[in-house]
């Protein structure tokens, strides 16, 4: 049946909305905060991806969330973006505030339902939470015409008290009704019945989006979604990279390629530009400094590699014998060998428009095409991910409180460890030169001379590029300070000045973040 939807018009039967909380749920893992510029970056990211329906933040928050909802509401075009609320009349405002200046917009609150979370977490009464259900939803309407409402830990909700709730939070004007697997306890047999069971017993459910999210904590995530979707949800809520709470969210990626490779299983529609995928996954990785593992689905690194014997003679006879799929669908590049030493300006800007770098700004684009003349000088080789590495190591430190100048390194098996370093901080450039057990302790030395502060070091790990002793070096460092702990990424050819770059990223995050206020709650 067709939906009249206010955001969306009249959707066909197959047509699936694509809602990403990377900015909202994924940004909640321990180490991925983002600061404003970063959510903005990703938001437009997010854009030019094809995702329907952005969840920006958490607006009641913190200012700084406030802020960044609002401003990704003003400034990026082509998605509804949504903030998320409690049912608090204090959460619902603050989030319609936030969204006020978007060309499309909408409130997502929600409540728990589950009798262990009212009982434990809320202290109510299974009526006032229906209470709770309608005000919410009604005054979520005052700022919008498009809501959603959540049943927090809908998945181990009394299936009639669930029913109750859906169909008090239709009548009071949601347009989208989310049922999540808020704790990652269900099997997709569980959300194939709870769905079906949603359609079959609420009245108006027919006529509302059905939203599925799901939580990773037993690697169901994808398949629990997908079962929902075949279940009759038509709106899949998930992140990039899967990032999120605990073990994380479904992810986007392998949902939309699962659609997209399996439609005799999976046959419906989605608005996701797969060739970007990739590049949108490593920005995510560069901004938040972590990596996706070498063997994750779609994006990891050896996803499309292949070393076993047998395997290679497959795919010199015909690809299709081992891979489902084309590296170039999701946005892998074949060819990897693609510029020198002698490549120009105008070669380099047209490789970043290639690998999707089309609005990089001259600045950072004259720092990256700096590098990477550098790099060419140094390397034999530059391959794509050479390009990659370099230019998001620039662009994600623009406007930073901190910026690498230079360093100077000596060591040796005889010689006392010493780094000199220069920083530039807030525009004064300064120095510091001190020695250490080793290089790198030197060079870390000398940033808390140069920029003191009383974060712990907890991790410090170094990976390469690509192949070969020339490879560039990618380094992250993590620091927490006062509870509050951030990533930090930098990558060059020589390991030691990666290193550096990798925790001046950390320290302006860390500054980012000294004023963030966590929330009270979080949803699913």
């Amino acid at each position: 049946m067709t939906i009249n939807h206010p955001n969306f018009g009249a959707m066909a039967p197959s047509r699936v909305i694509i809602f990403d909380t990377t900015l909202r749920d994924g940004e909640q893992s321990p180490g991925f905060s983002m600061n404003i510029d970063e959510k903005v970056r990703m938001a437009e990211a997010l854009s030019a991806l094809g995702v329907d329906v952005l969840e920006a933040g958490f607006p009641a928050a913190s200012p700084g969330d406030f802020e960044a909802v609002s401003r990704i509401a003003r400034e990026t075009k082509g998605m509804v973006i949504t903030g998320l609320a409690r049912s608090s009349a204090n959460d619902i405002t603050r989030a319609g505030e936030a969204i006020r200046q978007a060309e499309r917009k909408r409130i997502h609150t929600f409540i728990s339902t589950s009798p262990l979370h009212m009982k434990y977490k809320l202290r109510m009464e299974p009526e006032t939470v229906l209470d709770a259900v309608i005000s919410s939803v009604t005054l979520a309407r005052n700022y919008t015409d498009d809501v959603e409402w959540s049943a927090e830990d809908g998945t181990r909700t009394d299936i009639e008290f669930l029913f109750r709730c859906v169909e008090a939070a239709i009548k009071a004007g949601a347009t989208t009704i989310n049922i999540p697997d808020t704790v990652g306890y269900a099997v997709p047999d569980d959300m194939t019945r709870i769905f079906t069971a949603v359609r079959d017993n609420v009245p108006g459910a027919d006529q509302v989006v059905l939203s599925v999210h799901c939580h990773n904590d037993l690697g169901l995530g994808v398949a629990n979604t997908l079962a929902g979707v075949r279940a009759g949800a038509r709106q899949i809520e998930c992140t990039i990279n899967g990032i999120g709470e605990r073990a994380g969210n479904a992810a986007l990626e392998e949902i939309v390629m699962a659609i997209r490779t399996r439609p005799d299983a999976n046959p419906f529609t989605h608005s996701i530009e797969t060739t970007r995928i990739l590049r949108t996954s490593k920005l995510l990785a560069s901004i938040t400094g972590f990596d996706v593992q070498p063997n994750k689905a779609i994006v990891g690194r050896n996803a499309f590699a292949h070393e076993s014997g047998i395997h290679q003679d497959g795919m010199l006879k015909n690809a299709a014998t081992y891979e489902i799929m084309t590296p170039e669908s999701v946005g892998w590049q074949k060819t990897s060998l693609v510029m020198g030493k002698h490549s120009g300006r105008a070669a380099f800007r047209d490789k970043l428009n290639a690998l999707g770098y089309g609005d990089v700004g001259d600045n950072a684009l004259n720092d990256a095409f700096r590098r990477f003349k550098d790099l060419a000088d140094r390397k034999k080789i530059v391959y794509d991910e050479d390009i990659v590495a370099l230019v998001d190591d620039e662009v994600v430190r623009d406007h930073q409180v901190i910026k690498f100048v230079s360093m100077d390194v000596w060591g040796g098996s005889k010689t006392k460890p010493r780094a000199l370093l220069e920083l530039e901080v807030n525009g004064e450039t300064k120095s510091a030169d001190e020695t250490g057990d080793g290089p790198v302790d030197a060079a870390f030395k000398a940033i808390r001379a140069i920029f003191p502060h009383q974060a712990d070091l907890l991790l410090f790990s170094v990976g390469a590029v690509t192949e070969g002793t020339d490879a560039q070096a990618r380094c992250t460092v993590r620091l927490q300070e006062d509870g509050k702990m951030v990533d930090g990424q930098g990558a060059d050819t020589d390991t030691i000045v990666a290193a550096v770059r990798a925790y001046v990223h950390a320290l302006n995050k860390l500054i980012t973040k000294r004023a963030r206020t966590e929330p009270e709650a979080l949803s699913a």
